[in-house]
């Protein structure tokens, strides 16, 4: 993994990856000695990061941040450092699963509703004949204290070398972060968000027609339009790159 390709795109790293190089960019993950950890923030992240160093640094922190909306994309061009294309963290996701299929390593999901990671599991094991999902645990704990620490000895007993955590940004990020140096035998941590919902059938992705025309988040808004005051940043994230963009306001 060539990380001096990572791109800067208002204070986070990304790594321009075409769709095409997920696969083996997975495969050298799993064939490493170390803990990858995987981060795809959207836009509502990016704006939230930009205001705020501490979330930055969170985030910065991770080994690699893939860039999950085509926010982040229209950023990239505005400020001219194109990233080439949206890789979206539920088809990262579901990437993982099928290398992990082929390759024989085994996988562990964490978060969502009680059910939802037990339901995605089975269903990704369908999908990919050969997977091996060796444990599941909803995202409904205390993410501190004994409650916490019986979550980290669940996983570390099952041994999985992927875990997904799925409890939305940027709690996911968080709770990574922090309980990473206890997790053992893992060797790619992907925060996923609310990717465990698609997997388990409760929610489903836009139409591919309004996927290629880049308006998934339209079909999100629509699904719930509760979603209003989220949304609102993506517009502001990119109207504030603008304005970065030549020099006023903002210094990220």
């Amino acid at each position: 993994m060539d990380t001096a390709k990572k791109i800067n795109i208002r204070g986070l790293w990304f790594l321009p990856i075409a769709k095409e190089n997920i696969s083996a960019l997975i495969k050298e993950l799993l064939s490493n000695d170390k803990c990858s950890v995987i981060y795809t923030p959207n836009a509502e992240i990016a704006y939230d990061a930009a205001k705020n160093d501490e979330l930055c640094s969170l985030l910065n922190r991770a080994d690699i941040l893939l860039p999950d909306g085509e926010g982040i994309i229209l950023a990239s061009k505005i400020l001219k450092k194109r990233i080439r294309e949206k890789i979206a963290g539920v088809e990262f996701g579901e990437a993982i699963a099928q290398v992990s299929a082929q390759t024989g390593h085994t996988m562990y999901i964490l978060g969502g509703r009680p059910g939802i990671a037990r339901t995605a599991a089975d269903n990704l094991m369908n999908k990919y004949p050969g997977l091996k999902i060796v444990g599941t645990h909803d995202g409904y704990f205390q993410k501190d204290g004994d409650e916490n620490d019986g979550v980290i000895k669940a996983i570390n007993d099952c041994h999985p070398d992927v875990l997904f955590v799925c409890f939305g940004a940027p709690m996911q990020e968080k709770w990574t972060d922090v309980n990473k140096i206890y997790l053992n035998s893992i060797k790619i941590i992907a925060c996923l968000g609310g990717s465990t919902d698609v997997y388990a059938g409760v929610e489903k992705r836009a139409p591919r027609i309004m996927i290629s025309m880049k308006i998934e988040w339209l079909y999100r808004l629509i699904k719930h339009p509760d979603r209003i005051k989220r949304m609102t940043k993506l517009p502001k994230y990119i109207f504030a790159t603008f304005l970065y963009r030549f020099g006023i306001g903002g210094s990220k």
